[in-house]
């Protein structure tokens, strides 16, 4: 089996993308964020027509996130347990559902982006964080074999080689020691970064701006992930980075991450990176 997390930066401006890349990928699993769809807009179609369950929560044109699968699609959960809102009055924005899918549970997280440093957004991320480390620790705790997959967009580069320079991003957000503290509590609490070490670094990314030829000048960004409970870490054979996809008109500014699992009847997409 194979599962790819994607932002997809609009469900409708991608739709003919999406459903191209699943004809070539072939993954089992894709779970997507930032689909900037409502329920009743989101092109669910791409997905049936191809045959793929699908669940998507989406509030407004902003955020959302959703799961096709053509491995079933059960328990579908919208947010997690102790999810904190934002606002006032505070509200639970459209940024993480779960599904069952060939019994992993597979979890689509975009996780807030934190705006600035001094921003009520960037404490709002902190805490979203951890209530997903709390929810994640609780769940193994109670069940040390559960199969957990949590992946998207993090919005956070948990090392130095996750972005192009360092010195760019120097009092901004994603790099800040206590959002990477967040992350690193999240893999502490037994869910594994299964994607590095196969795509190992420096100069690979997830992410490019779309501003000042961000993607041919190789100005990239690490920020989405696969995070693997230990059971399933047990079961992951390979994994790689779309980055092809990031080209040509209508591309997302973000690429699909793709990790395998045993028991797959392929291998995962590998296309080759091109130096442009």
């Amino acid at each position: 089996m194979r599962i790819a997390t994607w932002n997809v930066n609009s469900s409708r401006a991608r739709a003919e993308r999406i459903g191209d890349w699943l004809d070539r990928s072939d993954v089992d699993v894709l779970a997507m964020q930032e689909t900037k769809a409502r329920d009743d807009q989101f092109p669910e179609s791409v997905f049936t027509d191809r045959g793929y369950e699908v669940a998507h929560h989406g509030l407004s044109q902003w955020n959302g996130v959703a799961i096709a699968s053509r491995v079933g699609l059960e328990d579908v959960r919208i947010g997690f347990p102790g999810q904190p809102g934002f606002g006032d009055p505070e509200e639970r924005e459209a940024r993480a559902i779960a599904a069952t899918c060939g019994g992993v549970q597979v979890w689509s997280l975009y996780v807030p982006n934190g705006r600035e440093v001094d921003h009520p957004h960037y404490a709002y991320k902190l805490r979203w964080l951890e209530a997903l480390r709390e929810g994640g620790a609780a769940r193994l705790a109670e069940d040390p074999e559960a199969q957990i997959a949590y992946v998207g967009d993090f919005n956070i580069a948990p090392q130095d080689d996750d972005v192009w320079d360092m010195a760019a991003f120097e009092g901004l957000t994603h790099v800040t020691e206590p959002e990477r503290a967040a992350f690193a509590k999240l893999v502490d609490a037994g869910f594994a970064e299964v994607v590095r070490e196969y795509t190992p670094g420096p100069g690979v990314y997830t992410y490019w701006d779309y501003k000042g030829l961000a993607f041919p000048k190789r100005k990239g960004m690490r920020i989405d992930f696969v995070l693997a409970s230990p059971a399933l870490r047990a079961r992951v054979t390979g994994a790689s980075i779309d980055r092809e996809e990031r080209k040509g008109k209508g591309a997302s500014d973000h690429a699909p991450v793709i990790v395998a699992l045993d028991g797959a009847d392929s291998q995962p997409v590998d296309r080759p990176q091109s130096k442009k």
